[in-house]
């Protein structure tokens, strides 16, 4: 058997842990409701063995909640997940920007300035996909950046299951334009390789986004009251 043939399995199982995660995180499937296993099967073309290895993958990450016999629900992020997440993850990102600091090299640094300049155009267009993607490609390679891979084992496992409230977050105009305003300060500090004032914008950052998402939930459930 010839030695490519062996990186297929895993590669596919990859990918479709990917696309699962995509549409539960961009709100395809919605928070609660079945994971329809047979029309995914016939959407991705793969059997239901694979998919629901996946699905195993995004249980341990938080996204989905597997049930005996009934198969695999979207878990719903409750407020009490947010308020113990979000306050790890802003202490983790601090770290980051403080090492970032210290171990950055040219060629990181430049990756981050271009994609800060792609968010920045983003955000003057009004796109917001290419913002959160440019915004997660900034903060990802912060966190590589800080050259510690406990840190990034760590923060890529909370990040994954607050990812869809974060991106929710960005649909509100007030936080965007805040957010845009951090995303400068941080830069003029990873600039000077400044450590700790890179750290505090970051922990900063990642509070106020908490607080955004939690304001959005508060004033969703008093416009349900209302109605």
């Amino acid at each position: 058997m010839p030695l490519t043939e062996t990186i297929k399995r895993p590669t596919l199982h990859e990918e479709l842990v990917d696309r699962l995660r995509n549409l539960v995180v961009e709100d395809a499937l919605k928070p609660g409701e079945k994971v329809p296993e047979k029309e995914l099967c016939e959407s991705f073309g793969v059997s239901r063995t694979p998919l629901r290895e996946a699905l195993k993958v995004l249980a341990s990450e938080g996204f989905v909640v597997l049930q005996a016999n009934r198969g695999a629900r979207v878990a719903v992020v409750t407020r009490q997940e947010l308020e113990n997440t979000f306050p790890v993850i802003a202490r983790l990102e601090q770290l980051a920007g403080e090492l970032a600091c210290e171990h950055i090299d040219a060629a990181g640094m430049t990756w981050i300035e271009e994609r800060h300049v792609a968010m920045v155009k983003a955000f003057k267009a009004g796109d917001r996909p290419s913002y959160f993607q440019a915004n997660q490609d900034i903060h990802q390679a912060l966190i590589h950046a800080a050259n510690n891979d406990i840190l990034e084992a760590h923060h890529k496992l909370l990040a994954a299951r607050v990812r869809r409230a974060r991106f929710m977050v960005n649909l509100s105009d007030d936080r965007w334009a805040q957010a845009i305003e951090e995303h400068g300060r941080m830069m003029e500090a990873l600039r000077l390789r400044d450590g700790e004032g890179l750290g505090q914008v970051m922990k900063l950052h990642m509070l106020n986004k908490y607080a955004a998402h939690i304001k959005a939930i508060e004033d969703q459930a008093n416009e349900d009251l209302e109605n």
